[in-house]
């Protein structure tokens, strides 16, 4: 038997090809533990199999004993002989490898950019043993688009994206494995021993965070003043402000108000201006990252794992895009009909068929995927922020057909005693695209209906002290806003640079702040090896990247290139190794304390409690030892400090973190809450909807109990306090 093989990028894009290629049925199939299908397509046998994202990573072809760095030598291996927690990775393989001896034909339905294309590539090479492929190029996991993308499969691979994929993910090694190694090795001169990194992006990133902390630090508050002046008009409360908005000396401030004071408020002029404001632009990914923030305080990382999701499920096109177009090729009424299916968005979808369907394009472009768009087909079993993305994405798709909204803008200047104030006004003439998209909350401020030489009732007028503000930290919103500015990074890839700044203990909290060591990394660097923190030097390299991507120049050009700048750096930095190190050593002390500090010792009270990590596992100790032997045990799994307290006991508490569900704990064992839910777990009571024994399950804020059937059943209840 002789069949066609089809290699997708995950098991979840693999089930939905062969469903939308299958003439009949889908017939699943097993592989050393691993499913693939089996289909007919048009009369020719098809198997449709996976790999689970990359199967293969670089690592050194020959180790050395001990670390030494720049890193060059280094060769594709598969990725469970690299990290054990990859061993998973080798029953795809394995699959993979019997699948392709008797395919007549390859074809790589990866996802349509650098790391897909990287990906197939990989298993063309390494597991079929083949030198080329045939190639799908799709943007939605739809039926219709998957049988467009096979029949029209590009001969070839797309080389220019596989060398831009290879090349990154070598530069990417080199920069990385051996900064970081020199960071750490560096440390090691002192005696001590923490793993440090940096990286390309991640240098000049954290570099954008520091910038802002010393402007924060260096700033001096200057005063100023503001007058305010609250008045009536026929019963309606107003407010105005001095026309000249901060007054830098007092008594300028003072002399106005002795000047006006008890004068009459009469209305000088008044100009309203209509304003009209175009339909938004489809979302490419960062500004799907920027909304969810802002609407949801959703970090970048998390949306662009909804959206991987929901791009899965085939309810949303690829999120992995930097266009703002929607191209004519799309069938916009066909879309917009299928979406008009759901209920939410009938009553939308029925007022845009009425009408020609043009959408509102942005000016990014991406060859190879359109903006992200809702696909028409419909959700289903998604979880609630899944939803919140699905909505958002949904009625952004409506809003770009939509007609534009018209606005009055209305400007009033008050006059009193020869003084301006003024006041702004706004109303809504047409809604247009505004109700399509209620993500932007227009709020109209209605003025009454005066004209000029009205006068205006004063009430009191106050004169307001205030102080010049620091510039505001970045969050995780505004920094990835800021790296796509500086060209640092890729759309996939600066989430991820954020979330490496938060794990490597270089910034922290939701307001970014630089820490010590991040601080104390980026002035020694400074000073020591300015190259590694240069984002000219790496924006230089990006757009490198993007014209391999664009066939205009080669790997090997890039590759050279970037081995010659880090032997240099590499060079530098070893001279003065020791010197960084000592610089460094404070900075890593003093936040390897604060970051592991859970509270205060509740036995000696003059020591504080830290987590440790000992050859049994995690723990928590008081840093009094020997004179104080309090420790408690904590879960072996990933444990950071929480900075709060139980609120039945008051004692400190950590996060435990187990996969993606990070849960906060008391350790504490002789904590009441303990002893209420061993109670509770006695009482063996049912779900109402479904008779299934409840379990207890914990948020953020308390326990609860839940049904043990979710999805299906979603029946939660709120646990009493005994009395």
């Amino acid at each position: 038997m002789t069949y066609k093989l089809l290699i997708a990028e995950k098991p979840q894009a693999n089930l939905k090809i062969a469903e939308a290629l299958a003439d009949g049925k889908v017939e699943k199939k097993q592989e050393e533990g691993i499913a693939y299908y089996k289909i007919k397509h048009n009369g020719e046998e098809l198997i449709v199999a996976s790999a689970v994202g990359h199967l293969f990573g670089l690592t050194e072809e020959n180790k050395k004993k001990g670390w030494t760095y720049p890193v060059f030598d280094l060769i594709w291996k598969p990725i469970y002989q690299i990290s054990k927690a990859s061993d998973y990775v080798k029953a795809y393989i394995d699959a993979l490898k019997k699948l392709s001896k008797e395919a007549k034909e390859i074809i790589v339905c990866c996802d349509f950019d650098i790391e897909g294309s990287l990906i197939g590539y990989n298993c063309v090479r390494f597991i079929a043993e083949k030198k080329d492929a045939k190639r799908m190029k799709f943007s939605t996991l739809t039926k219709d688009e998957l049988n467009e993308s096979y029949e029209k499969a590009m001969n070839h691979l797309d080389w220019p994206q596989i060398e831009a994929g290879e090349t990154r993910h070598y530069a990417d090694f080199f920069w990385g494995v051996s900064l970081s190694r020199a960071l750490t090795l560096a440390i090691k001169t002192t005696g001590r021993f923490k793993i440090l990194s940096t990286g390309r992006v991640q240098g000049p990133a954290l570099k954008l965070v520091v910038d802002r902390e010393l402007e924060i630090r260096k700033f001096k508050p200057i005063p100023y003043w503001e007058i305010q002046l609250l008045g009536k008009f026929k019963k309606q409360k107003l407010e105005f402000w001095h026309q000249k908005d901060k007054f830098w000396e007092k008594k300028e401030a003072d002399d106005i108000l002795k000047r006006i004071k008890d004068k009459k408020a009469i209305i000088d002029k008044i100009t309203k201006k209509i304003v009209e404001q175009l339909a938004p632009t489809p979302f490419d990914l960062t500004t799907l990252q920027l909304e969810a923030y802002r609407c949801f305080k959703l970090n970048p990382k998390k949306t662009l794992e909804l959206a991987q999701n929901l791009y899965l499920q085939g309810v949303i096109s690829y999120p992995r895009t930097s266009s703002q177009e929607l191209p004519e090729s799309l069938n916009y009424n066909k879309i917009i009909k299928s979406l008009a299916k759901q209920e939410n968005y009938k009553e939308l979808c029925t007022e845009l068929l009425k009408k020609k369907l043009v959408p509102r394009n942005g000016l990014k472009k991406d060859p190879a995927h359109p903006a992200i768009y809702a696909t028409g087909e419909i959700p289903k079993n998604i979880g609630t922020y899944e939803a919140k993305i699905y909505d958002m994405v949904v009625r952004r798709t409506l809003a770009t057909f939509a007609d534009k909204a018209v606005k009055e803008n209305i400007h009033v200047l008050l006059d009193v005693n020869k003084e301006p104030f003024v006041t702004s006004g706004m109303r809504v003439i047409e809604e247009g695209w505004y109700k399509f998209y209620d993500y932007v909350k227009v709020e109209e401020i209605i003025l009454p209906d005066f004209k000029e030489k009205d006068e205006i009732k004063v009430d009191e007028i106050n004169l307001h002290e205030k102080e010049t503000q620091p510039p505001k930290r970045y969050n995780s919103a505004s920094i990835l806003k800021e790296l796509e500015k500086l060209e640092l990074g890729t759309k996939a890839t600066r989430a991820e640079i954020i979330n490496t700044l938060y794990q490597r203990n270089y910034v922290m909290n939701e307001s970014i702040e630089a820490t010590e060591l991040g601080m104390k990394t980026i002035e020694t660097l400074g000073k020591y090896c300015p190259d590694i923190i240069d984002e000219k030097l790496t924006r230089h390299f990006e757009h490198e990247m993007e014209q391999i991507q664009e066939g205009k120049i080669k790997k090997e050009k890039v590759l050279e290139e970037a081995k010659e700048v880090l032997t240099k750096i590499s060079n530098d930095f070893r001279k003065k190794e020791s010197e960084i190190g000592k610089a460094l050593l404070d900075a890593v002390i003093e936040t390897q304390n604060s970051v592991n500090l859970v509270g205060q010792c509740p036995n000696c009270k003059e020591g504080s409690l830290m987590l440790r990590k000992g050859k049994f596992g995690n723990f928590v100790a008081c840093n009094k030892y020997p004179e104080c032997k309090t420790t408690y045990n904590l879960p072996n799994v990933m444990i950071r400090a929480s900075k709060k307290v139980c609120k039945v006991c008051g004692f400190p508490t950590v996060i435990s973190i187990k996969g993606r569900r990070a849960q906060e704990i008391c350790f504490n064992s002789n904590c009441k809450g303990k002893e209420i839910e061993k109670e509770l777990l006695e009482e063996k009571r049912t779900c109402p909807k479904c008779g299934k024994t409840l379990v207890i399950k914990k948020g953020p804020y308390s326990a609860f109990f839940a049904c043990p059937g979710y999805p299906e059943c979603k029946y939660i209840e709120a646990i009493k306090k005994k009395k």
